[in-house]
């Protein structure tokens, strides 16, 4: 698995214990695209709108990896929720920050 991927889902699981986003935003570059399919407010474009799009609604349940798959810069995870339900993350890095993040989510149950 892309040690990149398991380390931003540490962070963005430590983001939700702690409150703390500050080590997951980090890791997205100034313009990055954070899409989330089915949030309303997707696409968030640049760190400061994405920054606020999880302090405004905080995510409260965290990502266990299951797999990743790397061709490049690119990587796509399957990811599971705690909570039930699970996803796919897929990044694009450039200069070893998050360029684009497109998040799709299955409904727990």
């Amino acid at each position: 698995m892309a040690e990149r991927v398991l380390e931003q889902c540490r962070l963005f699981n430590e983001g939700v214990r702690t409150g703390d986003w500050s080590g997951y935003l980090d890791r997205f570059g100034e313009g990055a695209t954070l899409r989330i399919t089915g949030d309303p407010g997707s696409p968030y474009v640049g760190r400061e709108a994405i920054a606020a799009a999880y302090t405004e609604a905080p995510p409260d349940d965290t990502l266990t990896v299951r797999s990743v798959e790397s061709d490049g810069d690119a990587d796509v995870a399957q990811v599971a929720w705690s909570a039930g339900g699970g996803g796919t993350l897929r990044l694009r890095w450039s200069a070893g920050r998050i360029a684009e993040l497109d998040a799709t989510f299955d409904q727990p149950g």
